[in-house]
């Protein structure tokens, strides 16, 4: 398959990546004012009867020349967040915003300097790591019948596959607020996603008040890594969807979610590496 080429992206001023910011956020201030009926925001607190899908990720890897610290305050990021999304009800007609629940991650709030990649740059920001959260309700959501009506990718594929257990792509990156994550329920039953921390793992399930009569699977195809001619790699892949009868096991549908298209900040060689060894 021939995919579009990468380019590396413009590098802006200081001056115009604050004035951008600002207009963004501001636009995304006035769409929460206008459809602030619309947003999922009350926490039940009872669990909805069924468990549609559940995942979890490690909390702490060790990644070279990165502060550990980073990712322990990532852990307290992510125990704040929780408090604000876990249980939250999804009515039918309703969404979910991660960024309309979570509000600003600020230090006046209490969150704490995480792990922050920009341009395919690690540097530390407040809130960082919320990302994993991110990644994890994507997931969760694409083995469900709930929409995504906003998701963003990453740009960069920073860091090999290594312990990595869902495709490359199947993340979901997050800035606030106008880099968000949305998720609507077209459906006429309610959802819930139920959100937790063990000692080594965020973990989550979806929920639902009644089951559904289908499960889903997820996979990558037409997966190349090509040289660009800026002399950088490129990663792509598509992931498709497939959904199953549960009773039969009958394949309903299989549909294309998404393309992603990614500049690799790490030798094509260390992945094959990383892979054989894994092998």
């Amino acid at each position: 398959m021939n995919y579009r080429s990468v380019s590396i992206p413009r590098k802006r001023s200081a001056f115009r990546k604050l004035l951008g910011k600002k207009v963004y956020t501001l636009k995304r201030h006035l769409q929460w004012i206008l459809s602030s009926g619309k947003f999922a925001r009350k926490s039940e607190a009872e669990l909805l009867g069924h468990v549609l899908f559940q995942h979890s990720s490690v909390l702490l890897r060790e990644l070279k020349n990165l502060d550990m610290q980073l990712q322990y305050n990532k852990i307290e990021n992510l125990r704040i967040a929780l408090t604000y999304m876990n249980q939250v009800l999804i009515k039918p007609g309703e969404t979910f915003s991660f960024w309309y629940l979570t509000g600003n991650p600020s230090r006046g709030r209490g969150f704490k300097k995480g792990m922050v990649l920009e341009n395919g740059q690690v540097r530390s920001g407040y809130g960082g790591g919320l990302c994993q959260l991110a990644n994890l309700i994507y997931w969760m959501t694409i083995h469900s019948p709930l929409t995504v009506t906003e998701r963003w990718r990453h740009s960069f594929d920073v860091f090999p596959d290594v312990n990595r257990t869902i495709p490359f792509g199947c993340g979901a990156t997050v800035s606030y607020n106008y880099i968000d994550l949305q998720i609507k329920n077209n459906t006429q039953q309610a959802f819930q996603f139920h959100l937790w921390l063990t000692e080594k793992d965020l973990c989550g399930e979806i929920r639902s008040d009644r089951d559904i009569p289908f499960h889903y699977e997820v996979a990558e195809k037409n997966h190349l890594i090509k040289q660009e001619m800026s002399g950088h790699y490129s990663r792509h892949n598509q992931i498709f969807r497939k959904a199953f009868d549960k009773k039969s096991g009958a394949l309903i549908q299989e549909e294309l979610l998404t393309e992603n298209h990614a500049l690799m900040m790490y030798s094509p060689l260390i992945q094959q590496k990383n892979s054989t060894q894994q092998e």
